[in-house]
């Protein structure tokens, strides 16, 4: 089971840093260990290879950027890390694997619920036009505005809010990305969903229930579900 934005932090056991490792060095390792994953799983997932687009963002995108500064040597671990808020960065394989997911193109626009360390949103918005990224907890929506900022990307519309209700005055999306769970599909969210688009997004009752579904929107408006491989998010959270 892989780990998503939420993998539970008491699992977060890291490994000594390789000693005298530069941040290339550690992206190239990081690459090639992600390349490993996605031919572990392509029998489920149905992606045997990364994108040119979105291998070019996952390698340009500046991971060092999106983690609290004493975790900046291990910006590239396949593997999450902690960002506060009991909240953790994706591993980046998940980041990868859901970027490819949603076959992204230069002219899309793409609604992203759970903005988190906001690295998934630098990840979009290297591949497509605009990103549209809700987060619920005001915090962690703050440090990833200035964290995007301070990376230079521009194409990233930030706001604090309940993801369920999706940004209906945005819609509708090319594509929509989920990086926490709900035990359903937030009816609101396949509504933005664009005619020909694609959504991906964890769901199940629980940590250890939970699926990758891609969900794909035809032009007659009927969805068809696809289910890839078994991961690990914290619970999507809704406003009360």
């Amino acid at each position: 089971m892989f780990a998503g934005l939420g993998a539970a932090l008491a699992a977060l056991v890291l490994p000594e840093a390789a000693p005298g490792e530069d941040l290339d060095a550690a992206r190239r390792r990081m690459l090639a260990e992600i390349d490993q994953d996605v031919r572990e799983t392509a029998t489920s997932t149905g992606v045997t290879r990364l994108s040119p687009a979105v291998r070019h963002a996952i390698e340009t995108v500046p991971r060092e950027r999106f983690v609290p500064p004493l975790l900046a040597s291990r910006a590239y671990d396949n593997r999450p890390l902690p960002i506060g808020h009991d909240q953790t960065i994706s591993q980046p394989f998940i980041v990868a694997l859901m970027t490819e997911l949603l076959e992204p193109r230069a002219s899309d626009r793409v609604l992203e619920i759970g903005t988190g360390s906001g690295y998934q949103a630098a990840v979009l918005a290297a591949c497509v036009r605009t990103v549209y990224s809700i987060e619920i907890v005001a915090p962690l929506a703050q440090q990833a505005r200035a964290a995007l900022d301070a990376a230079g990307v521009r194409n990233v519309e930030t706001r604090i809010g309940d993801g369920y209700r999706g940004w209906p005055e945005a819609a509708p999306f090319d594509g929509i990305i989920v990086t926490a769970a709900p035990d359903h599909v937030p009816p609101a969210l396949l509504e933005q969903l664009a005619p020909g688009g694609r959504m991906v997004i964890p769901v199940g009752a629980g940590p250890m229930d939970q699926e990758l579904l891609l969900i794909q929107r035809d032009a007659d408006g009927r969805t068809v579900t696809r289910r890839t491989i078994g991961v690990r998010f914290v619970p999507l959270t809704r406003e009360r």
